[in-house]
C-alpha cells in the first residue's frame, strides 16, 4: 500500500504538479544572485513556474481531449443523445460536455447546433453547464493543486448541476423561450467522413495551437493576479474575507466571479495562490465555477439564442448550484484536505 501511495504523490506531485520546476526555477533565480525569499523574485518565481507548468498542461491535455474529441462531431454526437430520453438523456449530454472546449464562449455554438437538431432544450443545456465546468483537463488540473480527492468530488458534484439544471428546465417546458430562428434552422443530418489516424492527430494539433493563443492571454492575467495574491496580500485579508470567519464567503466569491472571464487554466493559479492564503475550499471552487459557466461575455452570447427569461433560469439554476457546492466543500474539507 505504501508503495502505490508513494507512486500515486510521484504522479500527482512531480508529474501534475511539477514541484521540481518550481525547485529548478528557485535555483535559476538563485544562481543569478536574486534572493528567491523577497516578495518581488517570489512574485517572479511564482509567475514563471505557474506559467510554465500550466502551458505545459494545457498543451498536452488540449491535444489529449481534442484527439479524443474527433470521435465525436455533432453529427455523431446528436446521433448518441437521440438514443436516451428523460433523465438518462441529460446524464449522457452532461458526460458528452466532458470531452468538449474548455470555456462556455465554445460551448454556446454546439449548444445552438444541437438545439437546432431538435434535441430536447433540457438535453442541450446539460451539455451546456458540464461542458465549461467539468472537463477532463480539469479533473487533472485539479488533481495536481488539490489532491484526487477534491477533482473527483468537484466532477460529480459539477455533473449533477447539469443534469439538475437541464432536468428543470425540461420539467418547466422552456422550449418556447429559445428563439425561433434557431428552432427553426435545422440541420444537416449527414455522417462525418471516417478520419485517419494521421487526420485526427493533425486536427488535435490545430486545436492545441488554436486554444492556446485564445486561451494564454488570459493565462498570463490569472498567472499574474496569482502571483500578486500570493506574496504581496497580507494573508489574514484574505482570510478574513474568504475565510472559515465570513458565512458570506461563498456567495461573494460566486458573484465576484461572474463577470470574470476565463477557463479553467486562467482561475487555476488564482484558485492556488488563495488556498495558500487560507481561503476556504468551497469558497475557491465557487468562484471558478462562476467564472468558467457564468461568465459575462458567454452570457451576452447566449442572450441570442435564448429568450430572457430562460436566460435568467439558466443563471439562477447555475448560481444556486454552484453556492451549494461551496458550502458543501467548505463543510467537509476537515476530511479531505
Amino acid at each position: 500500500m505504501q508503495i502505490v501511495k508513494a507512486i500515486w504523490d510521484f504522479f500527482q506531485y512531480q508529474i501534475l504538479g511539477m514541484r521540481w520546476l518550481d525547485g529548478l526555477i528557485a535555483g535559476g533565480l538563485s544562481a543569478m544572485g536574486l534572493d528567491t525569499s523577497t516578495r518581488l523574485v517570489g512574485s517572479i518565481e511564482f509567475f514563471l513556474y505557474d506559467v510554465i507548468k500550466i502551458t505545459i498542461l494545457l498543451c498536452l491535455l488540449i491535444f489529449l481531449i481534442s484527439y479524443i474529441q474527433s470521435y465525436f462531431p455533432p453529427e455523431r454526437s446528436k446521433k448518441i443523445l437521440g438514443r436516451f430520453h428523460g433523465v438518462w438523456a441529460n446524464c449522457v449530454s452532461a458526460l458528452l460536455g466532458t470531452v468538449t472546449p474548455f470555456c462556455s464562449c465554445s460551448s454556446i455554438p454546439l449548444f445552438i447546433g444541437f438545439t437546432s437538431a431538435g434535441l430536447p432544450v433540457g438535453v442541450t443545456f446539460s451539455f451546456l453547464i458540464s461542458s465549461p465546468m467539468v472537463d477532463l483537463g480539469s479533473l487533472l488540473l485539479l488533481t495536481s493543486i488539490f489532491g484526487a480527492e477534491v477533482a473527483v468530488i468537484y466532477v460529480v458534484v459539477g455533473l449533477v448541476i447539469a443534469v439538475v439544471g437541464g432536468t428543470v428546465i425540461e420539467k418547466l417546458h422552456m422550449e418556447k423561450y429559445v428563439e425561433s430562428f434557431i428552432l427553426t434552422a435545422g440541420s444537416v443530418d449527414i455522417e462525418s467522413p471516417d478520419l485517419t489516424k494521421k487526420d485526427r492527430l493533425i486536427y488535435a494539433k490545430d486545436q492545441m495551437l488554436t486554444t492556446f493563443r485564445k486561451v494564454f492571454p488570459y493565462i498570463l492575467i490569472g498567472v499574474g493576479i496569482g502571483a500578486i495574491i500570493h506574496n504581496w496580500i497580507p494573508e489574514e485579508w484574505v482570510s478574513l474575507v474568504l475565510g472559515s470567519n465570513n458565512p458570506f464567503g461563498v456567495i461573494l466569491a460566486t458573484l465576484i466571479g461572474v463577470p470574470m472571464y476565463a477557463d479553467i487554466f486562467g482561475t487555476i493559479p488564482i484558485a492556488e495562490a488563495l488556498l495558500y492564503k487560507g481561503a476556504q475550499l468551497g469558497t475557491i471552487l465557487s468562484f471558478m465555477m462562476a467564472v468558467t459557466t457564468l461568465s459575462l461575455p458567454s452570457m451576452i452570447m447566449l442572450r441570442k439564442a435564448v429568450k430572457p427569461k430562460l436566460l435568467a433560469l439558466f443563471i439562477v439554476i447555475c448560481t444556486v448550484g454552484i453556492i451549494m457546492v461551496g458550502y458543501f466543500f467548505n463543510a467537509i474539507q476537515g476530511f479531505i484536505i
